[in-house]
């Protein structure tokens, strides 16, 4: 089983793999290499029961997964064991995608996500930058916004999903958590995560396995060098995949237990 680490300075506890959700509640307009059909209830429920025993705490939504907060509110059952990360700024709907930073839509969207969820509190809120991160910091409300709902209590932890160097590092200077992309292809982020760890802030990748396309690319070697490069930088303190395949599921979890490990032992 996974042994928890904190993320960053934030006192939280997280698992080194998350479970992505957006195929819980979206299967429109997904990047991923396969169609797939967005699971029933047994199997869901199925999959958070798997990623419990493999030592799985945390679950990355968003309100533009669809269906998927309202499904884990329904679903999840202990909330205290389970890292809850949800995001703010982008709505789906009518297979589009929309944004929208003011402070009205992100308090919204929060009391929203609270009651779909079924909580009291989030651990874990990123704006879902539109690409324009500069903008998104410096002209709009929303971090203002989520700063405030942070000391009424409401989250734990907030930050960006961000989509540019720039926007990166001053994401890692003035939040508690980032959501950086990290894999083979890309390596756009690579300044910001060597200034998170300087800085010790919360690190979370996302498309570490391109979308599903590192498996398609070289089977199962694919997935394990993906991995392996992912957390090959220190700075990383989690990665979100998202999939539906319990054997998959298990299969990444045992790599990154194992990847983990080795990293330790050549401390």
């Amino acid at each position: 089983m996974m042994q928890t680490r904190e993320l960053g300075q934030t006192g939280i506890q997280i698992s080194p793999l998350g479970l992505g959700t957006v195929k819980f509640g979206r299967d429109q307009q997904v990047k991923y290499p396969w169609s797939f059909k967005i699971p029933d209830d047994p199997a869901v429920l199925e999959l958070l029961s798997l990623s419990r025993e493999l030592g799985i705490n945390l679950l990355d939504t968003a309100p533009a997964y669809g269906s998927s907060e309202e499904r884990l509110g329904q679903l999840l059952s202990h909330r205290q064991e389970w890292v809850i990360v949800s995001k703010v700024g982008e709505a789906f709907d009518n297979g589009q995608s929309h944004f929208d930073f003011s402070a009205q839509t992100t308090r919204k969207t929060i009391e929203n996500s609270l009651k779909k969820l079924n909580t009291d509190y989030l651990d874990v809120v990123l704006v879902h930058s539109d690409g324009n991160d500069q903008q998104v910091i410096e002209q709009e409300e929303v971090l203002e916004s989520l700063q405030k709902l942070k000391q009424a209590g409401l989250i734990r932890a907030i930050g960006l999903s961000t989509k540019t160097t720039a926007g990166g590092l001053w994401t890692v200077e003035n939040t508690d958590v980032i959501m950086a992309t990290r894999n083979s292809s890309d390596h756009t982020d690579d300044p910001v995560l060597d200034r998170a760890l300087e800085l010790n802030k919360g690190v979370i990748i996302k498309k570490g396995l391109q979308s599903g396309h590192a498996d398609s690319k070289a089977g199962g070697d694919g997935i394990e060098g993906a991995l392996n490069y992912v957390f090959s930088h220190q700075a990383v303190n989690c990665l979100i995949a998202g999939t539906i395949n319990p054997a998959h599921l298990i299969q990444n979890a045992q790599i990154v237990e194992h990847l983990v490990e080795a990293s330790k032992g050549s401390e």
